[in-house]
């Protein structure tokens, strides 16, 4: 019994979101609201993609621990920076956009 307590004890600490794919969200901040799509590539911890927007498109870089994420990018605006919890196919968390505005975000992985 100690054993199987144990062993279910580190499954659940190895649990590691896969963000690999593309991902549409909606992101609701204090300036207003937009539809943004990433696609994602994960490699271990480390996250590398492309965000696709009202702000253009730029190159996103972050990590992956658990079930938390967070990544960022730049923009003429400034940088943009994510954080979610991973549920599955879904994901939810805050957004900063340059210091100038801040929000939340929910993001569904497409199939």
């Amino acid at each position: 019994m100690k054993f199987f307590l144990l062993t279910l004890a580190f499954s659940s600490l190895s649990f590691a979101a896969d963000l690999t794919g593309a991902w549409a969200c909606e992101v609701q901040t204090d300036a207003g609201s937009g539809s943004p799509r990433f696609e994602f590539t994960q490699t271990g911890e480390s996250l590398k993609g492309k965000y696709s927007g009202q702000l253009g498109d730029a190159d996103v870089a972050g990590k992956v621990t658990g079930d938390k994420a967070a990544w960022s990018f730049k923009v003429d605006l400034g940088s943009i920076a994510y954080e979610a919890t991973v549920t599955g196919d879904t994901m939810k968390g805050k957004v900063e956009l340059a210091g100038q505005a801040s929000g939340t975000f929910s993001c569904k992985k497409n199939k």
